[in-house]
C-alpha cells in the first residue's frame, strides 16, 4: 500500500473567515508575527497499486475539494509500488505530483 497526503486550502482570492479569526486569535495570545493564516484541509489516503496519479488528481478534485473555490496538492509519500518492485532507486520521499 501506498501513502498519500491531499491538502486542501481556499484559494487566495477568496475570503478566509476562519483563517482571518484564527490570525486575530493569535494576535491576542502573544503571536503578533503571524500576519496571515489559511485554513485548510488535510486527507491522508492509503492505495493500492491500480490507482494512478490521474486517479487521485480526479478523486481530488472531484471528491474532496470544491474546485470553484479551492485548491489542492496531491502529493505520494511513499514511492509507487512498481518503482520499488522494478528495484529503482530510492525515490523521494515526498514527491508533489
Amino acid at each position: 500500500m501506498a501513502r498519500v497526503a491531499v491538502d486542501v486550502v481556499i484559494k487566495s482570492e477568496i475570503l478566509d473567515p476562519q483563517g482571518k479569526a484564527i490570525t486575530a486569535a493569535l494576535a491576542r495570545t502573544g503571536h503578533p508575527g503571524v500576519t496571515s493564516v489559511r485554513q485548510g484541509k488535510h486527507f491522508d489516503l492509503e492505495v493500492d497499486g491500480t490507482v494512478s496519479d490521474a486517479d487521485l488528481e480526479e478523486i481530488a478534485g472531484t471528491l474532496l475539494a470544491n474546485p470553484v473555490i479551492e485548491t489542492w496538492t496531491v502529493t505520494r509519500l511513499d514511492p509507487a509500488p512498481s518503482a520499488v518492485a522494478a528495484g529503482s532507486a530510492e525515490a523521494e520521499p515526498e514527491a508533489a505530483l
